[in-house]
């Protein structure tokens, strides 16, 4: 059987870096998914820490260079997320992706509209010191919970009920679109997904590649899915701290036109 090919794939905060990143995952689906556009939605990274990343991660950073090459005839879009802020110009030049504050597009004659939904969470953006300690303790609870990650997992979910507000994150982007003018809107954020309807404009959440199962959002002749990503509950990333002292790091770093040593630690925010 064939493998469809889709207008457009679309997923979000994976965070990368993070102990709890299904990186390997979501470099599987897509390698087994054809599409002829790849949206990523905000919050692909964790921090501005690099030192973080680890092997699958670098692998996932990787494969969207290979994309982006204009040879593959395949666009690829990242539109920034609250945590990716202040990575714009890095991620320009290390993997050739042009980020956006926003995108939008036409297919089958709509108008579709990605923004990654923080604009529309007023903690976040009235509380910018206190949501960079909760990070920092997000960050610290990974480190601790070594086996299967529940910890973590249960202190996502605290973050996306209490903080992100699925449903006000919704309602900030529906209005946003109708002014807009736009047929469908997408968004992640939330960790959540989730799919609605209202004065005849639809909107998605894409959820997060960071909870199980993983999901990501689809459009095509069939219309916009939301999937589950299959995986085994433990398909996850070990752990294994990477030094960019490595020769597939140098390699990588090399070819993006960056120098062997680099550390990003210090990029401004």
């Amino acid at each position: 059987m064939n493998t469809p090919c889709f207008d457009t794939v679309i997923l979000s905060d994976l965070h990368l870096g993070s102990e709890v990143s299904r990186a390997q995952a979501a470099l599987k689906m897509l390698k087994e998914t054809s599409f002829r556009r790849l949206i990523l939605l905000g919050d692909i990274f964790c921090d501005l820490n690099f030192r973080r990343l680890k092997k699958e991660h670098w692998q996932f950073l990787g494969y969207i260079r290979k994309l982006s090459n204009p040879k593959r005839g395949i666009e690829v879009v990242w539109v920034e997320g609250n945590h990716d802020q202040g990575l714009s110009m890095v991620m320009s030049h290390l993997v050739g992706v042009r980020v956006y504050q926003e995108y939008a597009w036409r297919y089958a004659g709509v108008k579709h509209l990605a923004i990654h939904g923080h604009q529309f969470d007023r903690f976040v953006l009235g509380s910018m010191p206190l949501s960079k300690v909760l990070t920092w303790a997000y960050l610290h609870v990974q480190k601790l919970d070594f086996g299967n990650k529940r910890l973590a997992r249960c202190f996502d979910r605290l973050d996306t009920y209490w903080l992100r507000l699925s449903g006000k994150v919704a309602s900030g982007a529906l209005h946003y679109a109708g002014t807009n003018d736009a047929g469908r809107v997408f968004c992640g954020h939330t960790h959540e997904a989730m799919q609605l309807e209202r004065n005849e404009i639809a909107y998605f959440n894409t959820g997060s590649w960071t909870q199980w199962p993983a999901t990501y959002i689809t459009i095509g002749e069939q219309g916009v899915q939301i999937h589950e990503y299959a995986e085994r509950i433990d398909d996850c990333d070990p752990g294994e701290e990477r030094s960019p002292a490595d020769s597939a790091l140098i390699d990588f770093a090399m070819s993006a036109g960056l120098p062997a040593d680099f550390d990003y630690e210090g990029v401004p925010g």
